[in-house]
């Protein structure tokens, strides 16, 4: 199988990153990896192609960092897209909404020109292009999503504020990895106008209702085409817990991993919004979930799969790329 995991840039990749841990399995488990960054497409004669960096089987690597080692040193070559079995989206839009604004919204304009010739594209360019901001977790079941209001005007975010007994979260509508989340209660309301000023310059602002179970940390999940990563009756799952007087459950944002306890009010979750992600061909998601709600849905680059594969000792990589593998046979067979 040749998998091709589009990325933003190979430089700022990591030994820990999800892509990272997935890129090495699919190698160690004999398939070919290519690397494309947002700025390496091509496109000439109706035909889609990149700039690439390959790793073959025969390299035998044996850990993420001699793979990071090995790709950083490796030549781009061009190559035509349309023979690979799998195109990934493993790209985090928010990284380079300032310096390369053009990037994502460009690569997944050349990932739908490759779904078009038939080539798998996971998770589905024209599904993510609809799910760029996280006002594609409001397509979901109400009973699963935090109350939650987006607007650029102050007293919009007032009213609210009031509404949520002066205790809510703010943060930018497009945005990633914990950057510019800030909690607002009566003791600090004076800061509020400044806050809201402060993330509507880059675009709209988000207010949602504070959950009081968040002050435990939250739980990444992991699904795979609409059902939980599943081996030996544990879940591919990781509690996240942040630290002293941070708000922020992501893991670099400092925040540290523990065995995750799954309850039935989670799964129920799970079905509810099942569907809709197996239709919009949201192949692999990690959800983030406090208490009974979930407040977010991760399409682009879902991570942590490395600490939940330590903390769990279980192979979900291995499992995912197994998975994937009986897709793309599935397809083949027609």
């Amino acid at each position: 199988m040749k998998i091709a995991f589009v990325i933003n840039q190979t430089h700022k990749e990591t030994a820990r990153f999800t892509t990272t841990v997935l890129a090495l399995k699919a190698h160690q488990m004999g398939h070919e990896i290519y690397y494309i960054g947002l700025a390496d497409f091509y496109y000439e004669s109706a035909h889609i192609a990149a700039h690439v960096r390959k790793v073959l089987p025969d390299q035998m690597l044996t850990s993420t960092n001699s793979l990071m080692e090995v790709l950083r040193a490796t030549e781009k070559t061009k190559m035509i897209l349309e023979d690979m079995d799998v195109v990934w989206l493993r790209f985090d839009p928010v990284l380079d909404m300032v310096s390369r604004p053009w990037a994502a919204a460009s690569a997944l304009q050349f990932a739908a020109l490759l779904k078009e010739k038939g080539v798998l594209v996971i998770n589905d360019p024209d599904s993510l292009s609809r799910a760029s901001n996280k006002l594609y977790l409001e397509g979901f079941d109400e009973s699963i999503r935090p109350k939650t209001i987006v607007t650029r005007n102050y007293a919009d975010v007032i009213e609210f504020f009031e509404q949520q007994n002066k205790l809510i979260i703010l943060k930018p509508l497009k945005g990633s990895g914990g950057k510019n989340v800030f909690l607002i209660n009566k003791d600090n309301q004076q800061n509020l106008k400044q806050t809201v000023e402060a993330i509507a310059r880059d675009g709209y602002v988000i207010g949602q209702e504070y959950l009081p179970e968040a002050a435990r940390g939250d739980i990444r999940f992991f699904l795979l085409n609409g059902e939980p990563i599943l081996i030996n009756g544990k879940y591919a799952a990781v509690h996240r817990v942040q630290q002293g007087d941070e708000i922020r459950s992501n893991v670099h944002q400092g925040a540290k991993t523990q065995a995750a306890i799954i309850s039935p009010e989670l799964l129920l979750m799970v079905d509810k919004i099942r569907n809709k992600l197996v239709q919009d061909g949201m192949y692999f998601v990690g959800l983030d979930v406090v208490g009974d709600r979930i407040m977010e849905i991760n399409v682009f680059s879902p991570g942590a799969l490395c600490q939940t594969e330590e903390i769990v000792k279980e192979d979900f990589s291995a499992l995912i790329i197994e998975k994937l593998a009986e897709k793309v046979a599935f397809r083949k067979r027609g």
